[in-house]
């Protein structure tokens, strides 16, 4: 595979991840984006947050600055703040995977051959990709789990459904 075919199925893998999430929390009213199964669970809105949060460190001058920025609170992106709003949390979210989509898309076969930093740790920009990835995919399984918990029997199933029905 060469490098634009590659960079091409890294943006479709990210789109997928990125259509699972929001299929599944559409079918969550948003009363309970905020609810978590336990004291040290994430919620949705959580997981939107930190994910958000983690894509505008990481793909912000990804190929120029370590993906860890100075200023991202991560820490508070595991609290969920009473007063922020729907839209407001939608247009962070939207605003992560804008940063995510165009700094890939400014992407070129040679830049796979580029070394980044991400927390002061060097690796090659395929090794950043796919680390992003591989966290992405983890957490995207989480909102889908908590959307499925938290629509009960009212859960479209995002895939094939049991027993082909």
């Amino acid at each position: 595979m060469n490098g634009t075919a590659y960079l091409n199925d890294v943006v479709q893998r990210f789109q997928e991840l990125r259509q699972q999430c929001d299929r599944a929390i559409g079918q969550v009213p948003y009363g309970q984006w905020g609810h978590r199964l336990g004291p040290e669970s994430n919620s949705i809105v959580t997981l939107m947050l930190h994910l958000s949060g983690n894509m505008l460190s990481r793909w912000t001058d990804f190929l120029t600055t370590d993906g860890e920025k100075p200023t991202r609170d991560r820490d508070a992106e595991f609290e969920d703040p009473a007063s922020l709003s729907r839209e407001a949390l939608e247009a962070r979210w939207e605003k992560g995977w804008a940063c995510l989509f165009d700094a890939l898309a400014s992407l070129s076969e040679p830049d796979l051959d580029r070394v980044v930093t991400i927390r002061s740790q060097p690796m090659s920009v395929v090794e950043a990709i796919h680390r992003q990835l591989t966290h992405y995919a983890a957490h995207t399984g989480q909102i889908v789990f908590l959307a499925k918990h938290l629509a009960g029997p009212n859960w479209q199933t995002l895939s094939i459904p049991r027993r082909g029905k």
